[in-house]
């Protein structure tokens, strides 16, 4: 059964993604990129019953507060990872996050995926700028930040961990 969701979750276009809403068919994915190393920066391994609720918590951020992370296919459908703006209680600030799944990397398609979304959460909630959280061992993360215009603000402590925070550049106001 397949149940379309009525929440006005944007669709985003890009040269070659589309950004949309998530659904259910995304948890296998979500579950195999949970399975792999590359959840050490986004918080680590978690069991199954998290993941899902994850992906539950991200359409409840898009309800309570028109935004969350985006599911990115490529144009021919892969699903290849998750961006978007995220805002949870205890956060500094709205966050520009990301992480694509393996074999995704290298190819530009986070940078466009993110600028993508910060410029909808711009054209549509708010003007004010975006951070990344971002840990100083992931220069991976660093490199998609300054691709972003980000720049390293300050560190915190987030999630028990010391942290950089990179600010994004304000947009300018339409005229």
């Amino acid at each position: 059964m397949t149940y379309a969701m009525p929440l006005p979750i944007p669709t985003l276009t890009t040269e070659r993604l589309i950004l949309r809403a998530p659904r259910e068919a995304d948890f296998p994915a979500m579950l195999a990129f949970n399975e792999s190393p590359r959840t050490a920066f986004v918080g680590g391994k978690r069991d199954r019953q998290l993941v899902w609720r994850g992906l539950l918590a991200n359409i409840g951020l898009w309800a309570l507060r028109g935004h969350g992370l985006f599911s990115v296919d490529t144009h021919k459908g892969d699903f290849i990872g998750r961006v978007g703006v995220l805002f949870h209680d205890g956060w500094d600030e709205p966050e520009l996050g990301w992480h694509l799944f393996d074999g995704f990397e290298g190819h530009g398609y986070c940078v466009e995926a993110a600028r993508a979304a910060r410029a909808d959460y711009h054209a549509r909630l708010t003007l004010a700028p975006l951070i990344s959280y971002i840990d100083p061992a992931n220069p991976k993360s660093e490199a998609v930040a300054r691709r972003l215009g980000a720049a390293p603000e300050r560190e915190t402590v987030f999630f028990d961990k010391t942290i950089n925070v990179w600010r994004h550049p304000a947009p300018e106001a339409p005229q």
